[in-house]
């Protein structure tokens, strides 16, 4: 999954959220959908100092891989997972240094290991395509119910861009939730976090249990109120270079100052990202 790019002075994780279907219930077999995308992307990171950060990259991100638009969330299928990843290096300017992959079912699995999570959101949904049945507000969500509403999309004004920060949303509640007493004193319930978190992600080939904690105390850091949240940026959402279809257009020049401050620790806590203007 890793490349061959120089070392960055952070710490950094590209986090992923793959639509294979794994006979989770509701999301159907591999022959619903053969092939996978990696419909989520995130990108972690810990600088020495400063604010540790959680960025989106849209799913439909315009790439060019050997030679070829395509959008983000096919790269791996069809070029292989280095490729997804040095896309993602082009994109933040700095080196992967760890990649994790969590499936439909391990999503669902880690929340129900942890008792469930507390999620928000002001609409009523029922959306049939994710199964995400929902009253506008908060509620505390079991492991299929935080699985469709961080799959829901078409039922969204916001579409994908909205579906992304409901999946940040859902890892900062896992994150906030492992690390309450109520988990981490209850040793059955640390124990069955542990053992179930481990069996439910694929890591990269240099990954290790060490820094899959660390990545986990940097998503309790970013998802915080001293974190940085939010997506890269974006020039045009309706971006139609010919046969890709509709993709986004990034903004390669606002993104590469983004990273940079957040390699750095330089970038002050808040919400970033979205519609660049330009």
């Amino acid at each position: 999954m890793l490349t061959g790019a120089p070392a960055s002075s952070a710490s950094t994780w590209l986090i992923l959220g793959s639509d294979q279907r794994d006979g989770t219930p509701g999301t159907g077999n591999v022959g619903d959908a053969p092939g996978f995308r990696t419909d989520t992307i995130l990108v972690l990171t810990q600088p020495k100092h400063g604010a540790s950060s959680l960025i989106s990259i849209p799913r439909d991100s315009l790439v060019k891989v050997k030679g070829s638009d395509m959008k983000i969330n096919a790269a791996a299928n069809l070029a292989g997972y280095p490729a997804l990843t040095e896309q993602v290096e082009a994109i933040t300017g700095h080196k992967i240094d760890h990649v994790v992959m969590i499936r439909f079912g391990g999503l669902e699995q880690v929340v129900d290991a942890i008792g469930g999570v507390n999620l928000c959101y002001d609409r009523t949904v029922n959306d049939v395509r994710s199964g995400m049945n929902w009253t506008a507000g908060c509620h505390d969500a079991d492991g299929g119910t935080a699985l469709a509403f961080s799959r829901m999309r078409y039922s969204d004004p916001k579409g994908d861009f909205g579906r992304a920060e409901r999946q940040r949303q859902v890892i900062g509640a896992i994150t906030k939730k492992a690390f309450t007493p109520s988990v981490l004193l209850s040793p059955s319930r640390a124990t069955k976090l542990i053992s179930t978190a481990l069996k439910s992600v694929l890591v990269d080939e240099s990954a290790n249990p060490w820094t899959v904690m660390r990545m986990a105390l940097a998503f309790r850091k970013a998802s915080g109120g001293q974190g940085v949240t939010g997506s890269v940026y974006w020039s045009n959402p309706d971006y139609r270079p010919g046969n890709v279809g509709s993709s986004v257009l990034l903004d390669a020049a606002k993104n590469t100052e983004l990273f940079q401050q957040l390699d750095q620790g330089s970038h002050e806590p808040g919400v970033v990202g979205g519609q660049s203007g330009r």
